[in-house]
């Protein structure tokens, strides 16, 4: 599981999950040695970051309905730690699965 540039698809998962940049970082890492693995996370952060904006966005229309969603974003971000750090391929909940099938060309 170890890419040409020395890091495993692991650490790469990981990285992804260390805000915007680092999800670019990411991409980029995972577009010279694709690996399923670290595309599954990738997938899974575009969601969640894109659920984390939205939540943002709204807290700014309706402050306790964005304020939810923001904290549900933070919650599912954790879990996608957690699995990718156990080198598990494990969804978040609810719109993990949602988020493979969207975002498959990663």
């Amino acid at each position: 599981m170890s890419t040409e540039n020395g890091m495993d698809d692991k650490t790469i998962a990981i990285i992804s999950h260390i805000t915007l940049v680092g999800w670019i970082v990411a991409i980029v890492m995972n577009s010279n040695n694709k690996s399923e693995h670290t595309s599954f996370y990738l997938r899974q952060m575009l969601g969640l970051m894109i659920i984390a904006a939205a939540g943002s966005v709204l807290s700014y229309v309706i402050s306790f309905i964005g304020m939810a969603i923001s904290i549900i974003a933070i919650v599912l971000w954790v879990l996608s730690l957690i699995s990718a750090t156990s080198g598990e391929k494990k969804e978040v909940p609810v719109v993990g699965a949602y988020f493979q099938d969207w975002f498959k060309g990663l």
